[in-house]
């Protein structure tokens, strides 16, 4: 049996908690440079606003209907998710974080009722942290995931479902009759590994609902489409087919990418903004334990500026042996971005892409004539570097090719409408006064 915990409008709740003034409001968090809308509030959900909604399309209802729209704050979003996930995994004996909003937990062994029990631990997370989440659980992590999103649908939408299901869902204490009525009023897009593309095959085939899904062949799903739904149709039976990941598996490329605030047109400028995605890339890298090969740098301007000069290049250096560190990946993108760069334009993305991951204990055996690279002092000092970092904030210690954090960066993101970091930032504390 899984559980499936998952904060509601995660990113707008986190902003909610230090200012109460924003419940029942219409509310959006716009992704970065203030683009689009990555999470909605139930009330800017209600005026029609979708997901990914461009902000300039929707910016006139701050006036006409109250809309507050705030820039996206990852560091505030992400330790709020840290403390929701510490008190979720009380619930159960394993946990899989599958996302910053949601996480499963492995239910297999606990006694008692495990509806009130989910009830009680939703309540402790809304008391504790000020997060409002719904459970589901079901007998794969298949229906656990549906299971939430009727919980929350109930919740939300009075009469989609019956109101016992709201906030706790769980299909594992149902009749097989009452689950197939609740997977009957589910459309099948909202089952989980169902895209939009294999929605629309599945409803020119006449497969409009959930519970349609479940009814069909596995062996049939798997000839017409893929194993992937024939796993989810297997899972919707109730059988399980997808184990807990108690650990996420090593990624095969890592990427920092960023469109600029501003169009930058400076090689020194795009340095500095390389040199920083090089080093959050080489982190990234070096908390997974792996080593990278190659290193591609690309820049780019931007496709919606018809009225400026087009350019878009990328290119791909080898490094002389697997690396970690930040300075051997720093240098090789900036060697990059020196052949790449042609002035007169007006860049508006650059990124920079780790290739050829492989573990670290695996060792490239050659003999080191340059000793500075083979030297475990390196080591040491990428620890030193991620240590200092960790403790006083990213950014503290870096490599003087970044720039200071003080002379103002054109390629910055904009974020005007961000919220203090309350919670990662001594200066943005709350402050209460008697």
């Amino acid at each position: 049996m899984y559980a499936l915990v998952d904060g509601n409008n995660f990113y707008v709740s986190c902003e909610r908690v230090f200012r109460p003034g924003l419940n029942g409001r219409p509310v959006v968090v716009l992704s970065n440079n203030d683009g689009c809308a990555i999470a909605r509030s139930n009330e800017a959900k209600a005026l029609g606003i979708k997901m990914g909604a461009p902000w300039f399309q929707i910016h006139h209802l701050q006036q006409s209907d109250g809309l507050v729209a705030l820039s996206a704050n990852f560091a505030l979003y992400g330790d709020m998710s840290d403390r929701m996930m510490s008190l979720a995994a009380g619930l159960g004996h394993r946990q899989e974080i599958y996302s910053i909003d949601e996480s499963f937990i492995d239910l297999t062994g606990i006694r008692g009722d495990m509806t009130l029990r989910s009830r009680k631990i939703r309540q402790r997370i809304l008391q504790w942290i000020g997060i409002a989440c719904g459970i589901g659980i079901g007998p794969t992590k298949t229906l656990a995931k549906l299971a939430n999103h009727i919980a929350k649908t109930a919740e939300r939408q009075p009469g989609s479902y019956p109101v016992q299901h709201a906030q706790v869902c769980h299909l594992g204490n149902l009749e097989p009759w009452e689950r197939d009525a609740l997977l009957q009023a589910t459309e099948v897009g909202e089952v989980w590994g169902v895209g939009r593309r294999i929605r629309a095959q599945l409803k020119d085939a006449g497969i409009h609902t959930a519970l349609d899904l479940a009814r069909l062949d596995p062996a049939t799903v798997k000839r017409r489409w893929s194993v992937v739904l024939e796993r989810t149709v297997r899972e919707l039976q109730g059988t399980p087919c997808i184990s807990l990941e108690h650990a996420s598996p090593a990624k095969h490329e890592i990427a920092c990418t960023r469109s600029f605030g501003h169009a930058v047109r400076e090689l020194s400028a795009l340095q500095e903004a390389v040199t920083e995605f090089a080093s959050r890339a080489a982190h990234k890298l070096r908390q997974q334990h792996s080593h990278a090969t190659q290193v591609l740098t690309f820049i780019r301007t931007s496709p919606f500026r018809v009225q400026d000069l087009q350019y878009s290049r990328s290119t791909v250096l080898p490094l002389k042996r697997p690396s970690a560190d930040s300075r051997h990946i720093t240098q090789a993108a900036l060697l990059g971005l020196q052949a790449i760069y042609r002035p007169g334009y007006n860049y508006a993305k650059a990124g920079v892409m780790l290739l050829g991951l492989s573990p670290a204990n695996q060792h490239q055996q050659e003999l080191a004539l340059d000793n500075d690279l083979a030297a475990p002092e390196t080591n040491r000092l990428m620890l030193a570097l991620d240590a200092v970092n960790q403790r006083f904030g990213p950014g503290t210690l870096s490599l003087a090719s970044t720039g200071l954090a003080s002379d103002p960066r054109t390629w910055g993101m904009k974020q005007e409408r961000r919220t203090p970091g309350y919670t990662t930032d001594w200066n943005g504390l709350a402050v209460v006064r008697a």
